[in-house]
């Protein structure tokens, strides 16, 4: 379920899923401490939908979401995401945390998709080991199927983080690094703690989770149509996938509720091209470190 760069443009429609890069981002624009600032435009854009999709079909789309994913990747396969050349740049952890260069690290992504993020890492970093878990059963079967993939180097499950035990693959307080990437957004809120509580059993403490997601205020949230919005900053695409637009202020209590410490939360401004379109248009993500204290640091 981790989501990054489509390789197609953005669909002009917003029922249909949205990535959360485009076809060509301009670099880093800022990172602040304040969500984006809207127009009056778009102020009343957001303000103008009121009505929510109704409970009988919230409830189908908490049960189905499981089956929403597996039909995304059935239908996209491997295709739909570029490889994530940037997290090692944009998370500098992931080389700075060891004591050592040669130290084995050991990774855990919460939400692999089909491997996007850990290949890239697993090539560029031989001392790493990753376990690499997914809502989706055929996202995992991707992972295994490709051919960069050893069971002595990575580890790849099908895990729903709102109930599945992470300590039945991975041993408890045994990782180093967990990236999330992506993937909290596309849970319900009401169950985003019990996820973030499942990913600090297999954390050790003083150990740090990557956090990168959509940010309040962000270009797609605007562009989801009537009869898209599930509640606040929560809403429905047009293949029942779902998706969460965080604000920091929400993210470091949902954090500091489920026994972590804020190291750094902003937001993240990019402006994202669509040459073919001839778009420009503003992105907002969460760009957050968290950590589990010790426990002389907890008490």
């Amino acid at each position: 379920m981790a989501l990054l760069e489509n390789k197609s443009s953005e669909a002009a429609d917003n029922n249909k899923i949205t990535s959360c890069e485009e076809e060509q981002e301009v670099e880093l624009k800022d990172e602040v401490s304040a969500a984006r600032v809207l127009s009056q435009e778009e102020l009343q854009r957001l303000g103008s939908e009121k009505t929510l999709v109704s409970d009988f079909k919230q409830m189908k789309l908490e049960k189905e979401a499981q089956k929403n994913w597996d039909l995304f990747y059935k239908r996209n396969t491997t295709n739909f995401f570029k490889d994530r050349h940037w997290t090692t740049r944009e998370f500098e952890e992931l080389k700075a945390c060891r004591e050592f260069e040669s130290q084995r690290l050991v990774l855990l992504e919460a939400g692999c998709g089909v491997g996007n993020c850990i290949f890239p890492l697993l090539e560029d970093d031989l001392n790493i080991f990753a376990y690499a878990c997914d809502f989706s059963p055929r996202a995992v079967e991707f992972v295994k199927q490709n051919p960069l993939y050893c069971p002595e180097r990575c580890c790849a499950f099908q895990c729903d983080l709102t109930k599945d035990d992470l300590r039945d693959n991975v041993p408890e307080s045994s990782v180093d690094v967990i990236m999330l990437i992506f993937v909290l957004s596309a849970i319900h809120p009401d169950k985003m703690k019990l996820a973030l509580q499942n990913i600090s059993r297999v954390l050790k403490p003083g150990g740090i989770v990557l956090f990168r997601d959509y940010g309040l205020h962000d270009h797609a949230m605007l562009r989801f149509k009537a009869g898209s919005k599930l509640g606040e900053n929560f809403y429905v695409r047009q293949d029942g996938t779902r998706s969460y637009f965080f604000s920091k202020e929400l993210l470091a209590e949902l954090f500091e509720e489920a026994g972590f410490q804020s190291v750094t939360n902003d937001y993240v401004l990019r402006e994202t091209v669509n040459k073919k379109e001839g778009l420009c248009v503003p992105r907002v993500f969460l760009q957050s470190k968290f950590t589990k204290p010790a426990p002389s640091q907890s008490s």
